[in-house]
């Protein structure tokens, strides 16, 4: 049986910050994508990231990363510096998960070989990879998809198998890069309460990023909107919604999320 479960957590979790952002500044040739910005995100919160392209969205998962160094500024990471540490040591140390918006397949695999590959990377034990194979596969219902190439999966499932795939390692803070894409209603509605279900049951920090603004303000706690390299909003998605600088550069005057 599932462990999704149809519910909404309306706030986070306390304010324990597990990642902070100090001072960013980050520059693309002589173009400033993002400048002085300060973000915190709290431990088991769902926090939503929204703004026009190219306006830094994927830029701040890349500074979690490691992916990009910053010009200027720190990457503080469960209350160590993080800036200079190489990717590798980020992911492991400090237990990051990255869903990115495109890949993280290998499509001439089935869903199981896919999980068993990642596993084999990041569990020495192969009782524990089964364990861990065992969960994953009855918490999203991969039971009648096992033995399918990635590459015949439908978009949601494609997109399940690498979220999956992302918890293998047991991450305390997860990164996804637009989940709800290019998807159906009753996906991106399936998808929510998979996150949901992540912040809950797993304990896990959740930053989504995406297009879709009132599918992701529907499942987060709290919304930053970026524009112009700075954060011009941040609250819970009706307060995001309400800010008067917010509707101005992003969201217009007639969005609603009812």
């Amino acid at each position: 049986m599932a462990l999704i479960k149809k519910f909404r957590i309306t706030s986070y979790k306390g304010d324990e910050t597990i990642v902070e952002l100090k001072n960013i500044s980050v520059f693309f040739n002589k173009r400033q994508i993002l400048e002085n910005l300060n973000l915190k995100i709290n431990k088991q919160e769902i926090l939503g990231m929204l703004g026009p392209n190219g306006v830094g969205k994927s830029t701040i998962f890349n500074l979690i990363t490691g992916l990009k160094d910053p010009n200027y500024g720190e990457i503080i990471i469960n209350g160590v510096n993080c800036t200079k540490l190489p990717i590798n040591e980020r992911f492991t140390k400090f237990k990051i998960g990255l869903v990115p918006q495109y890949g993280g397949l290998i499509y001439d695999l089935t869903l199981i070989e896919n999980l068993n590959l990642v596993s084999e990377i990041h569990i020495k034990e192969k009782e524990l990879r089964k364990q861990k194979i065992d969960k994953i596969i009855s918490q999203f219902e991969f039971e009648p998809l096992t033995k399918i190439k990635a590459k015949n999966l439908s978009g949601g499932q494609k997109k399940k198998l690498v979220i999956a795939m992302a918890l293998i390692n047991d991450p305390k803070i997860l990164l996804l890069d637009e989940p709800f894409a290019a998807l159906d209603i009753l996906t991106i509605k399936m998808l929510q309460e998979i996150i949901l279900n992540l912040q809950s049951t797993e304990e896990i920090s959740v930053v989504v990023c995406d297009h879709q603004a009132r599918d992701l303000l529907n499942c987060v706690d709290r919304a930053i909107i970026l524009s112009n390299g700075k954060i011009i909003a941040s609250g819970s998605p009706n307060e995001v919604i309400s800010d008067k600088t917010a509707k101005n550069q992003y969201f217009g005057d007639e969005f609603n999320i009812n």
